[in-house]
C-alpha cells in the first residue's frame, strides 16, 4: 500500500499542467463562414460587415475568430466556436486598435466616444490594465501620424 503525503500530493498537483477551457455559447451560428472584410485602419484584422444581430461584433486574426458581446471578448479557431472567455491582458493589440464604427453592437457608453477612433479599453478596464499593457488611449492616433502624415485626418476628442 501506497501512502502519499500531503507534500506528495502537491507537489503531483503542482507539476500537472492545467488545461481546462470553458466553452460558452455566445449566440453565433452561421450555416457557412462568414463573409470578412479588411479593417482599414487596421489591415491584419478582418470584420463582418453586415451581421445579424445574435452575430454581435465578430472579427478574424491571426487565424482566429474574435467576438466581443456583453462587455466580454471570446475567441475560437471557428466561426461557429467553441469559444473560449479571453481575458482583457491576452488580448492582441491589433483587435482592440480596431475603431468604435466597425463594432455592430457596441456597449452603450461607446455610443459617445468618436466612431473613427478605438475603443477607450483603458476607461473599461482601468489603469492597472493600461499601466500593464502600456495603453494609451490615442496610442492608433500615434501609429497614425508616424505612417501616414502628422494628424491628418485625425481631430481632438
Amino acid at each position: 500500500m501506497y501512502i502519499l503525503t500531503v507534500g506528495t500530493f502537491l507537489a503531483v498537483l503542482m507539476a500537472t499542467p492545467v488545461y481546462a477551457q470553458v466553452h460558452v455559447d455566445i449566440g453565433i451560428h452561421f450555416p457557412a463562414p462568414p463573409p470578412l472584410v479588411v479593417v482599414p485602419e487596421t489591415p491584419h484584422v478582418q470584420y463582418l460587415p453586415s451581421a445579424p444581430t445574435e452575430a454581435a461584433n465578430l472579427f478574424l486574426y491571426n487565424g482566429q475568430y474574435w467576438a466581443f458581446t456583453n462587455g466580454d471578448w471570446y475567441v475560437s479557431r471557428e466561426y461557429n466556436g467553441p469559444w473560449i472567455v479571453v481575458e482583457p491582458q491576452f488580448e492582441p493589440r491589433p483587435i482592440l486598435l480596431v475603431p468604435v464604427r466597425y463594432y455592430h453592437v457596441p456597449p452603450e457608453h461607446w455610443r459617445q466616444w468618436r466612431d473613427r477612433q478605438p475603443p477607450r479599453w483603458h476607461e473599461d478596464w482601468g489603469r492597472e490594465w493600461a499601466d500593464k499593457r502600456e495603453w494609451r488611449g490615442r496610442e492608433h492616433e500615434r501609429e497614425n501620424e508616424q505612417g501616414e502624415g502628422r494628424g491628418r485626418g485625425h481631430g481632438r476628442e
